[in-house]
């Protein structure tokens, strides 16, 4: 059985040094019935730590650092999630942990055409966007948080900056998807309603490959999370020098 894990601030850190865990893991550590002694893991900035449970008591906790941790659970690419914003916002948080446990680095919300933006109501859940991540993030296991950026116009995508610009589009192109390297990938897929003809040629103009997920048409939370899937599936055909 695995380790409750817990994200910690960035801090200088050494065996027995005795650290503070916030609230919200103090109760799940009560949750979980745990006792001073009891294992943990924790991550101080990008290094993970075995540590041991030292004090729990009325919402206070506290982990002595025993040994730092030498694992490699990241991916060895970076991929970025430019993920369009639905006109249910709910529905970006069930995007959101599928994504984490496979291994996204950076998540982008993009305003596509039909996208129903509201900036007020957007910007009131990216906090909870962020716990959100985080939890998902201690309970695969990773090192590293990802990333959370604010919206951003689908216009952007078309300056976007990386080796590997991956669209995921439901209309046959006649092209085979593109070949995966080990080098940084970026991709998106459309809103409820899918991405319009001149959003596509807007893409396909600016480097953006498509790629075809099969020949029934993905709901817009399934898209995403079946492309990056399909990516670690080709990620573990060649482990990493």
């Amino acid at each position: 059985m695995s380790l409750p894990r817990f994200f910690l601030d960035p801090a200088p850190a050494a065996g027995n040094t005795l650290v503070p865990l916030g609230l919200e893991a103090a109760r799940h550590l009560k949750a979980l019935r745990l006792k001073p002694g009891a294992a943990l893991e924790l991550v101080l900035g990008d290094q993970a730590w075995t540590a041991d449970l030292a004090e729990l008591d009325r919402g206070r906790a506290m982990a002595r650092l025993v040994a730092p941790m030498s694992e490699v659970r990241e991916a060895p690419i970076a991929l970025q999630a430019c993920l369009p914003l639905p006109a249910q916002l709910s529905l970006f948080d069930e995007w959101l942990p599928p994504l984490v446990e496979l291994g996204v680095t950076l998540i982008q919300p993009v305003v596509y055409h039909r996208s129903e933006f509201d900036g007020a109501k957007t910007a009131a859940r990216l906090e909870r966007w962020a716990r959100i991540i985080q939890s998902a993030c201690e309970q695969s296991h990773r090192n590293r948080l990802p990333a959370l950026r604010p919206p951003m116009p689908f216009e952007s995508l078309l300056t976007w900056d990386a080796p590997q610009k991956w669209v995921a589009y439901e209309l046959a192109t006649g092209q085979a998807n593109p070949v995966l390297h080990r080098e940084t990938l970026a991709f998106t897929s459309g809103p409820e309603g899918g991405i319009t003809d001149d959003e596509f040629a807007a893409l396909a103009g600016a480097g953006w490959l498509p790629v075809s997920l099969g020949r029934s048409i993905l709901r817009a939370v399934t898209a995403p999370v079946a492309l990056l899937g399909a990516v670690q599936f080709e990620l573990g055909r060649s482990p990493a020098p």
